[in-house]
This record gives structure tokens, sequence and C-alpha cells, in this order.
């Protein structure tokens, strides 16, 4: 049984948002809107259009070593790598390549690379892409990851976010709260469903939903 989906129009004609109202949890805080990226990260028509909307973010001035994919978002990372290396943009690592990482979580929910991925964080400017930035916990974990290990972060990118910064940096998204301007996240202790008794819906992650 899937959620009642809807999909929302955005600016780009091949790109929409599928998203369900309702009380959902994340590991975070408690939504009123579920939105579903799965298409975005999964289907390579999708997951293109998605790189080439962030890539127009970018300057070619912007120098980009390594796209760091959180949420699942390594197909994206290889079509926005591949875009970047194609529209000219520099990098300053020696194989002028780009390099596409993921990153291991500890269980205290910290970063980890391994030593034969280090050297890819280390020195290099990275681009941190995320699915989505809405309280920025996962995203300000990767920042402080990349400064640990040595890199520079390069910027930020999401398919959905409710910020226009997170850490000083600008981030980069194709869906921003204008396309879902009732949009809602609280603090579990603060959730005004909860107060009120009503049940949640699902329990939500980067990977999907799983319905209570």
């Amino acid at each position: 049984m899937g959620m009642n989906m809807v999909k929302l129009p955005t600016k780009k004609a091949d790109l929409f948002l599928r998203v369900a109202k309702g009380h959902f949890a994340t590991s975070h805080s408690h939504i009123n809107y579920y939105i579903d990226v799965t298409m975005q990260k999964t289907r390579l028509s999708e997951a293109r259009a998605v790189a080439r909307e962030l890539v127009s973010a970018y300057k070619a001035t912007t120098i980009v070593d390594t796209v760091l994919c959180l949420d699942g978002t390594e197909v994206i990372g290889a079509c926005l790598a591949s875009e970047l290396t194609r529209d000219g943009f520099v990098n300053m690592n020696a194989h002028q390549t780009i390099y596409i990482v993921t990153p291991e979580h500890t269980t205290g929910s910290q970063l980890l690379f391994r030593d034969n991925t280090t050297p890819m964080i280390t020195g290099k400017h990275v681009l941190i892409l995320a699915a989505s930035v809405t309280t920025g916990y996962t995203v300000q974990a990767a920042i402080e990851a990349v400064k640990y290990y040595g890199g520079m972060v390069a910027g930020l990118a999401a398919i959905f976010a409710t910020v226009k910064e997170c850490e000083g940096y600008p981030v980069a998204s194709i869906f921003d709260p204008n396309d879902l301007p009732d949009y809602q996240t609280y603090d579990s202790h603060e959730c005004p469903f909860c107060k009120a008794g009503q049940r949640i819906d699902a329990l939500v992650n980067s990977y999907g939903y799983s319905k209570l």
C-alpha cells in the first residue's frame, strides 16, 4: 500500500515533486509533508535533470574535485560530476576527474572516511550533495567531516531544501519552501500533531517511508 501522493509541478517542466501530507516522524523531527525523492535518486532521466538544474547554481569558477553523496544520492552525484566536467568547471586534482564518495556513518551519526577514501577529501574541494536539507543536521555533520579530514567545502546542493544556507554556505536546491508554502518541521517534543493526539502516519528517512 502506497501513501496518497500528489505531484507538485515546479519551474522545470521535466521535474515535479511527489508529496504526501500528514504527520511524519524523521530521526530528527516531525514534519507535515513527506517529500518522496526516490525517482530523482534512482531514475537516470530525472537524476540527470536534477544535476543539470543544480549545476546552474554554480559558476565555472567554482572548483569541485569531489562530490560527497549523502542520503543515497550517488546516481545524481555521478550525473553532477558529468555535468561539472562537461561544462568546463575547474578541478585541481592530478587526475583531472571528479571523485564520487559516500561516507560511512558511526552510531553517533558522525561521518567516517576510510584510509582509501580520505585522499579524495583531504586537500580537495568537496561539493556536498543531499536529498533534502530541512533541519540541516545531516549536512552539518558532513561539513564538519570534510573540514576534519582537511577538505574545503565547495558548496551544498540538495533536491529539496527549506533553508537558503547552512553553516554560512548557500544551499542550492531544485525545490524550495515556495513550492510547498505550508511545509512545517517540529521538534518531536513540540509537535502540535502529537499534542493533539494525532497518530504518526509513517516513519520516514532518506530511504523512504514505513507506514505505521
